[in-house]
């Protein structure tokens, strides 16, 4: 019979266990919350690397979602110079706000702090908890020599489409600053680019305030991310296409051996280049990595390059047909239309005379798989970039949430919409009975200067007027201001259309 452990022992491992959950729970401590009350600072700090020159960066939880976000601090010593450039600050974070894409970390919210001694920038950011995608290769290279081709490609083609997203901004938003560090990877296989913000704010504002932001180039082992003309000119497109080619090369390779701790040399760079052994893959980073910048391709140049470039199943293009219009659908559509589908039911059949044809059967379509494959493109996995537009669409707004959204918890203090910048140079409208005949439901076909198309629908109210409507829309930030007698006189033609005099 084995002996009874020590009271000493045990009651030491007691007081341990206790200590580790009195950390845990100061770590979930709130410090802070944001003016709204939406977003709240935890004491656990975090180190997402995406943003050089933040101080410091906790995280939050965004009571809203449920879900946890990063607050990020930026401090300023000088209140004088910040209140003067207060103005410009708050212009540029106005519009990185309204950067939104699948493969980009986002950035949620920002407000401005001047009560304390020191002036702060804070903003919230999405959270990726997987870490950067270094830290992804290091774990690889221990049991791999080589990255995986397709998941090479896959990773390319979504970092291409971010970089692509961004120079198709008027003006064009340059990142400066992407390496390993600032690319992320979520345990799906998604890539998330960081740190988005950081050129257009190192650059924008005056001396007097730029002392807090601290760029990649600073650190030596990132000196190799970054273009010869980097800093000696303007800079363009072509900065990010030379750091992207880094970052595939690294990616191929899984590491590029550093000189001790310090910087990757060119030799290291020149043996990465060499061991790959697919030809194309080595023009395909060649090219990216020309020492000319006017000789480097385009980020949605190369997403045609024959190492990338394939031609989209119909399955992968139904699936983002799906997602652009799920809105017209509910929410368990595939569940429901599941069940009503007799699983020995012929989907597809190869005639092959003079045998018996091939044929493929619903029981053969997982649904499981069916979800999982449709999550996979509603959250940027598998972008479609390989087409004539540089920039992706956005998906649809919906002017109406359905009526269990509309009755959650909302913001104690009502957050300022976004106005629209752009003017609409298209308007469709289609007015159809509910199913109970006892309301009518618009639905309003927008396609806005840029190309981009917005779908908005609304359940109609006996009350509701064509002015009222284009107020509305204008007031949330779907319709430019000067847009709205326009709106309001072809949305008054439609009700006349159909209801007559109504509403």
């Amino acid at each position: 019979m084995a002996a009874p452990e020590p009271a000493p022992r045990r009651g030491r491992e007691r007081e341990r266990e206790r200590e580790r959950e009195d950390e845990s729970e100061d770590e979930s401590d709130i410090l802070e919350e944001s003016p709204c009350g939406r977003w709240q600072k935890r004491r656990e700090q975090v180190n997402q690397g995406n943003m050089p020159g933040v101080q410091s960066t906790f995280l939050a939880m965004d009571t809203e979602e449920g879900v946890e976000v990063v607050w990020n601090e930026l401090h300023f010593g000088d209140r004088k110079a910040f209140a003067a450039h207060e103005e410009k600050i708050q212009t540029m974070f106005e519009q990185l706000v309204l950067v939104d894409h699948p493969n980009i970390v986002k950035l949620h919210k920002y407000w401005l702090d001047a009560s304390e001694a020191r002036a702060r920038v804070i903003f919230i950011t999405e959270y990726v908890s997987s870490g950067s995608l270094k830290q992804f290769l290091k774990k690889t290279k221990k049991n791999h020599k080589a990255m995986n081709a397709r998941a090479w490609k896959r990773w390319c083609t979504q970092i291409l489409s971010a970089l692509s997203f961004l120079h198709a901004c008027s003006p064009p938003i340059i990142h400066g600053n992407l390496t390993s560090d600032t690319i992320f990877i979520q345990h799906n296989g998604l890539i998330k680019i960081g740190s988005v913000w950081h050129r257009i704010f190192s650059n924008a504002l005056p001396d007097d305030l730029r002392s807090p932001i601290r760029a990649e180039r600073e650190e030596l082992r990132n000196l190799h991310f970054f273009p010869p003309e980097y800093g000696e000119v303007a800079d363009g497109t072509a900065v990010d296409i030379f750091s992207f080619g880094m970052c595939a090369l690294e990616m191929a390779v899984l590491e590029i051996q550093a000189n001790g701790d310090t910087r990757v040399t060119e030799e290291a760079i020149t043996r990465a280049r060499h061991s790959l052994s697919d030809p194309n893959m080595r023009e395909f980073i060649l090219s990216c990595l020309a020492r000319d910048p006017s000789h480097r391709p385009s980020a949605h140049n190369l997403l045609f390059h024959r190492v990338l470039f394939e031609v989209h199943s119909l399955k992968l293009l139904a699936a983002h047909c799906f997602i652009q219009h799920q809105y017209l659908m509910p929410e368990n559509v595939v569940e429901e239309k599941t069940k009503a589908v007799d699983l020995h039911a012929v989907l597809a059949e190869i005639p092959r005379p003079p045998r018996p044809p091939l044929q493929w059967r619903y029981s053969e379509v997982s649904c499981l798989e069916l979800d999982k494959f449709l999550e996979d493109v509603r959250n940027g996995i598998y972008p479609l970039m390989n087409f004539a537009a540089a920039r992706p669409l956005g998906l649809p707004r919906v002017l109406a949430p359905p009526p269990e959204e509309a009755q959650k918890a909302k913001t104690p203090t009502p957050e300022p919409f976004d106005s629209e910048t752009r003017k609409v140079i298209q308007m469709q409208c289609n007015l159809e009975r509910s199913e109970d005949k006892a309301r009518w439901h618009l639905t309003l076909l927008l396609v806005l200067e840029d190309r981009l198309h917005r779908q908005l629908t609304y359940d109609l109210l006996p009350t509701d007027s064509a002015q009222d409507l284009a107020t509305e829309l204008v007031h949330y930030g779907f319709v430019h201001e000067d847009d709205r007698t326009k709106l309001a006189a072809f949305l008054e033609s439609t009700f006349l259309k159909y209801l007559g005099a109504q509403p």
